[in-house]
C-alpha cells in the first residue's frame, strides 16, 4: 500500500512540475523575441510591434492552453499512449489556425507559436520522463 501511495506521489509531483512549466516557456519565448540590438526602450518598441507583447494579444488565452496542453502531453506519456500528443497538436493547431492565418508579413505570432508548442513540449516531456523514471525506480 505504501508502496503505491509513493508512486502515486511521484505522478501527481511531476504533472504539477510539467504544468507549471508557464515561466520557463516564457523566459524561452522572451529570450527568443528579444533583439539584443539598442538600447533597453528599443527593444521593448521591438516587442511591442513585433513580438510577443503583439503575439499575446492576438492570440489570447494562450497561457491556459499551454497548461492544458502540458498536462494532456504528459498524461499521454506517463499513460503510455504516445500517439495522444499528436491528438493535442491537432487540436491545438486546428484551434489556433484561423488566428495564426494572418497577412501580416511583419507578424511573428506563428513563430512564437510554434517554438512555444515545443518548448512546452519538451517541458511536459522532460517531467513525464522524469516520474516514469521515478515510478519504475521506486
Amino acid at each position: 500500500m505504501l508502496d503505491l501511495l509513493f508512486r502515486m506521489l511521484i505522478l501527481a509531483a511531476g504533472a504539477v512540475l510539467a504544468v507549471w512549466g508557464n515561466p520557463a516557456i516564457r523566459l524561452i519565448l522572451r529570450r527568443i523575441d528579444d533583439s539584443g540590438q539598442g538600447p533597453h526602450d528599443e527593444i521593448e518598441l521591438a516587442r511591442e510591434n513585433l513580438g510577443l507583447v503583439r503575439a499575446q494579444a492576438d492570440l489570447p488565452g494562450g497561457r491556459w492552453v499551454g497548461v492544458f496542453e502540458r498536462l494532456a502531453v504528459y498524461v499521454c506519456i506517463v499513460g503510455g499512449f504516445p500517439a495522444g500528443i499528436a491528438m493535442v497538436l491537432a487540436v491545438k493547431g486546428l484551434g489556433r489556425y484561423a488566428e495564426l492565418a494572418t497577412s501580416e508579413p511583419s507578424s511573428r505570432k506563428g513563430e512564437l507559436f510554434i517554438i512555444g508548442t515545443f518548448a512546452s513540449l519538451l517541458w511536459a516531456g522532460l517531467w513525464a520522463g522524469a516520474a516514469y523514471w521515478g515510478v519504475r525506480a521506486w
